[in-house]
């Protein structure tokens, strides 16, 4: 596991919430957020004097922010923080770390992961495509039958085309859909018999 050195985002600064100095936190990482955490807000260092809300919806406030005014002007700054980043388990990765990373399945190159997008049963990459104009993004959802492999040093994510519905790995999702003239696609297709079953 490499010890990270650099900053990492915990989040950017929200609406301000009541009229104590204390605001929403938007895309956050709750484990660098607890009361008494360490952030850089425009290169200040400022601790995280009052946490509240849920890990998906934090509210802080931070020391030196006192009111709805201080609290507006932060608004939109990102939230950092420094220092080594905590252990990750085996299959866990910072989100920094997967934005930018080439996307392949095997030796075909698919696309370069442009942000992490939490969805409520798993997080997704979304992939901008190889050659394309920004309107064909693949999302791959981060479970173990549609990314092979993820290997931050290199910066490759090996993803499985043909479990994400294109058919062999091509790209080109050209796969006739379900239907009575395709009863392959999505299993059969028999009327029930006569009568009942």
């Amino acid at each position: 596991m490499t010890e990270h050195a650099r900053h990492l985002r915990a989040g950017r600064v929200g609406r301000p919430h009541g009229l104590d100095g204390s605001v929403h936190v938007v895309s956050p990482v709750a484990a660098l957020l607890a009361e008494g955490a360490v952030v850089l807000v425009d290169g200040r260092q400022l601790e995280v004097v009052r946490r509240a809300g849920t890990d998906e919806r934090p509210i802080i406030r931070l020391a030196g922010c006192s009111d709805r005014a201080s609290a507006e002007a932060l608004r939109g700054r990102e939230l950092l923080a420094p220092g080594p980043a905590p252990a990750l388990d085996e299959d866990e990765w910072w989100i920094a770390d997967l934005e930018g990373c080439a996307v392949w399945d095997g030796e075909r190159e698919v696309g370069v992961v442009a942000a992490v997008r939490p969805l409520p049963s798993c997080e997704v990459l979304e992939v901008r495509r190889v050659g394309g104009d920004g309107s064909d993004e693949l999302l791959v959802p981060l479970v173990r039958d549609a990314v092979r492999s993820v290997d931050v040093a290199a910066r490759r994510i090996d993803v499985d085309l043909e479990f994400l519905g294109e058919s062999g790995g091509d790209g080109s999702g050209d796969a006739a859909p379900p239907g009575p003239d395709n009863p392959a696609a999505g299993g059969p297709h028999d009327p029930a018999p006569p009568g009942g079953s």
